[in-house]
């Protein structure tokens, strides 16, 4: 339990990080850029149900832009 919540609290901080290259201002970046980051971490959550579940699926997601 200790090990998901904290495990947890850190992907969400991860991805409010990411969240962060939204500042126009500071960063580059077009809506294919927004399309593969949210679908390579839509992978990796569909992943990580397949292991947690009954699948067991030992898939990796690599992502590149």
């Amino acid at each position: 339990m200790r090990l998901a919540e904290s495990r947890t609290s850190n992907a969400i901080r991860a991805i409010r990080t990411i969240g962060k290259l939204g500042n126009k201002a500071q960063y580059e970046f077009d809506e294919s850029d927004i399309r593969k980051i949210a679908g390579a971490l839509m992978k990796e959550i569909d992943a990580m149900k397949a292991r947690m579940g009954d699948r067991g699926s030992r898939d990796k997601v690599e992502f590149k832009l």
